[in-house]
């Protein structure tokens, strides 16, 4: 068990991705802390390893609260995951500014004030990792997505400048880049490709399918056991990179 005695920190931890990591990271020894804003879907999921504590992400006073907490409560955290997101979109003409800031507050200002706030523990240890998970969306546009695509972009520009903001320490930053994953979200985003398009659910879900190169949805597992390689010993030199999970070449 490689990663005993570290603290996780994982966003979004009660459902999909965010689970998948945090479970991973669990088996490997690590004390896992899920955040999420519903209590009782953390509880759920919650073990001997991975403990839940509800935190919005959109909250600066809330996320630094809670984090603090975490870290009086396990140790400093030595390896964050900012996974906390939402994937909605409009198209141009369609997208307000609530929906705009409500995409933005979660996905990129939340990212930014998870990682700075596990920071200021983990600067007092000699080892750490911080994994975004960001898209494919932040390495391409995806038309209906300019909100999602903008704040996904933002995060790997965010991860790529603390990347280089700490090198030569012993600290590494990187983003996860999936395709569509089978989790919750693709389940909601039928329903509102459906009725966008004017397309039956079973057409709605192809659509997706088809933006995965090797044309199949991606497993949580499979975005996790990249985390894994990030946190594990020899990846010390893979820092400011955005790893893709796409089932090809994006």
């Amino acid at each position: 068990m490689t990663l005993n005695g570290k603290h996780a920190l994982v966003t979004g931890g009660g459902t999909g991705i965010g689970l998948a990591i945090a479970r991973a990271l669990a088996e490997e020894g690590a004390e896992v802390t899920i955040t999420g804003r519903r209590q009782e879907v953390l509880d759920e999921v919650a073990s001997d390893r991975i403990t839940g504590m509800a935190m919005d992400v959109r909250n600066e006073e809330n996320v630094v609260q809670v984090i603090g907490k975490a870290a009086e409560a396990r140790g400093p955290i030595q390896i964050c995951v900012a996974n906390a997101g939402i994937a909605t979109g409009k198209m141009l003409q369609k997208t307000d500014m609530s929906f705009w800031r409500d995409i933005m507050a979660t996905n990129l200002d939340g990212a930014f004030l998870t990682i700075r706030e596990s920071l200021r523990s983990m600067l007092a240890t000699d080892w750490g990792r911080v994994i975004s998970v960001a898209s494919i969306a932040g390495l391409r546009g995806a038309p209906g997505a300019g909100a999602y695509a903008a704040s996904k972009h933002g995060l790997v520009g965010l991860t790529r400048t603390y990347s280089e903001e700490f090198m030569g320490k012993p600290y590494t930053f990187n983003a996860l880049c999936p395709g569509y994953v089978d989790t919750p979200i693709v389940e909601r985003n039928v329903a509102s490709i459906s009725e966008r398009a004017k397309l039956s659910d079973s057409e709605a879900l192809q659509l997706m399918v088809d933006q995965n190169r090797h044309k199949r949805l991606i497993v949580p597992e499979e975005v996790a056991a990249a985390a894994l390689w990030l946190v594990r010993p020899g990846s010390e030199s893979i820092n400011g990179q955005c790893i893709e999970i796409a089932g090809g070449q994006v």
